[in-house]
């Protein structure tokens, strides 16, 4: 028995239909022709699905038209008002597609879930450039959720206003109430922090979001503290620097981990002549600049075998790593090299 088609990829053949559709289409041309309503075991079922589905994409902005046939006032279709709805014409590559998805996915736990699911539906009904799950698994960020304090405190940032919450330190444990001007968040070492003013120390400080205890609530009205100067926040950004720019050597497999490759540089001064290892007779040599080496080492491990790393060593130790704890916690049992 064929899979069943997820409700998602339901969604999205209805709105690719209804977009492409002469006139208009009848509930009837819909079962029969769309894949994933087949499955509807009876009449009831098709109605009941086919009604939520619509009732969902109106929800995402989707503006599906009823038309009713001049003769015959009984005889019901529906299309998408492409007046309303049609983007100007759009070349996304492979890489640009990966992105927005990749920016999809960062919201999708945020007051903001409908918006981003609304535009990728638009674009890939429209866009060319075909998925690339391999190039979403270089580009997707690896950064746990903000939980609930991330809704309140990006609004706090964009509108300049306190904010109060409770903060258990990392190195004491000590709860306490902070009051914070919020300057910038940033997508840091997993997870996400805040970086501001502590009022109550009169300096900057930086916040990781995973520890803050409670509801963010705001102190103040918007505009009450003005813009930190550009070198307030780079004394403040220090801490979450990435060292100077180095650049890794890596083995990939043809036709993947087109994100690396987009990066690629030239080799380096006094780079090794890497034409006798046997890893390259079937792999392409690519240089690509990074800073932080765990950052890199995240992105590389998501491409499985398809990229090896051989320098620097520091960077390959990483990699190797992070595949040793994934191994023990699948449970699989093996030796990675």
């Amino acid at each position: 028995m064929a899979a069943a088609i997820p409700p998602a990829e339901r969604l999205l053949n209805l709105v690719i239909a209804l977009v492409n559709t002469a006139g208009r289409m009848t509930k009837e041309q819909v079962r029969t022709s769309v894949a994933g309503y087949q499955e509807a075991p009876s009449d009831d079922a098709f109605e009941r699905m086919f009604e939520r589905d619509k009732d969902t994409l109106r929800d995402l902005g989707i503006p599906i038209l009823t038309v009713t046939d001049a003769g015959h006032g009984d005889d019901i279709g529906y299309r998408v008002d492409l007046d309303a709805y049609a983007l100007p014409p759009l070349e996304l590559t492979a890489a640009e597609l990966g992105v927005l998805a990749m920016a999809a996915q960062v919201w999708q736990d945020q007051a903001v879930r409908a918006d981003t699911t609304r535009a990728l539906t638009k674009l890939r009904a429209v866009g060319q450039a075909p998925e690339s799950t391999d190039l979403v698994a270089g580009l997707a960020p690896r950064v746990r959720a903000g939980g609930g304090a991330f809704g309140p405190l990006v609004d706090a940032v964009q509108a300049r206003q306190a904010v109060r919450f409770t903060y258990r330190a990392a190195t004491t444990g000590e709860v306490r109430e902070r009051t914070v001007e919020p300057w910038k968040l940033l997508a840091r070492r997993g997870g996400w922090v805040l970086v501001g003013r502590d009022r109550d120390r009169d300096a900057s400080r930086s916040f990781r979001l995973s520890r803050i205890e409670g509801a963010v609530r705001t102190v103040g009205e918007p505009g009450s503290f003005a813009a930190p100067s550009a070198e307030e926040l780079a004394d403040a950004l220090q801490t979450w620097g990435s060292g100077p720019e180095r650049v890794a050597t890596l083995a990939i497999l043809p036709e993947r981990a087109s994100a690396p490759r987009a990066r690629a540089v030239p080799a380096p001064p006094g780079e090794p002549d890497w034409s006798a290892d046997p890893l390259l007779a079937h792999r392409d040599l690519v240089h690509v600049p990074f800073r932080a080496e765990w950052e890199l080492a995240e992105e590389l491990v998501g491409y499985g075998d398809a990229v090896v790393v051989l320098a620097p060593p520091g960077l390959r130790e990483s990699v190797l790593h992070l595949l040793r704890t994934a191994a023990t916690l699948d449970g699989a049992v093996g030796t990675v090299g």
